[in-house]
C-alpha cells in the first residue's frame, strides 16, 4: 500500500495549543466546541444510550488523592487515519490544514470512528432536536450535524 502523500498548506495552517498546567476541568472548551461546530447536546438520557456527539471531552486522572484533567480532542491530524479509510470521502483534509467531515455525505460505515486512536470521531444514528433556546446557539457558518 502506498503511503499517504504529504498535505500542502500554501497560505497557512491552523493549529491549537492547550496549556495542560492550567486546565481545571471546567469544560468551557467542550461547550465552545459544541457551539462552534453546531453539534447538538444530547442530554443525560440520550448520553446513557450512547448518543453523545462531542468531539472534545475532559478526561480526569486520579493519583494519590490528586486529580488532573486532560482535554481529549480531535487532533485535526495531518495524515488523519479517518481520512484514508472513508469510502465516500466524508472525512477529508481541507486546504487550511484541518481534518473535516461532510456529515451529509457520510454513509455510516464507522470506519472513521474505528480508525481514530483518540476515540473522538463518532457516528450519529440519531436525529437530535434543537428545543428553545438551544436552537439559537448554532453557528450560522457551519452545517448542523445531523445523522452521520
Amino acid at each position: 500500500m502506498d503511503p499517504v502523500p504529504e498535505h500542502e498548506h500554501k497560505e497557512y495552517r491552523w493549529g491549537m495549543a492547550v496549556d495542560l498546567g492550567r486546565c481545571n476541568g471546567c469544560a468551557a472548551c467542550v461547550a465552545a466546541c459544541h457551539v462552534e461546530n453546531s453539534v447538538p447536546v444530547a442530554g443525560p438520557a440520550d448520553h446513557l444510550k450512547g448518543r453523545e456527539m462531542s468531539w472534545l471531552r475532559i478526561e480526569p486522572f486520579y493519583e494519590k488523592g490528586e486529580v488532573a484533567f486532560l482535554p481529549m480532542l480531535c487532533q485535526q491530524c495531518d495524515n488523519a487515519p479517518c481520512e484514508s479509510v472513508c469510502p465516500v470521502f466524508a472525512a477529508y483534509h481541507n486546504p487550511e490544514g484541518l481534518n473535516v467531515q461532510v456529515y451529509n455525505r457520510c454513509v455510516g460505515t464507522r470506519y472513521c470512528s474505528n480508525n481514530c486512536p483518540y476515540k473522538v470521531r463518532r457516528f450519529n444514528w440519531w436525529q437530535h432536536r434543537w428545543p428553545e433556546p438551544s436552537d439559537r446557539m448554532r453557528n450560522p457558518d457551519v452545517q448542523v450535524r445531523e445523522v452521520g
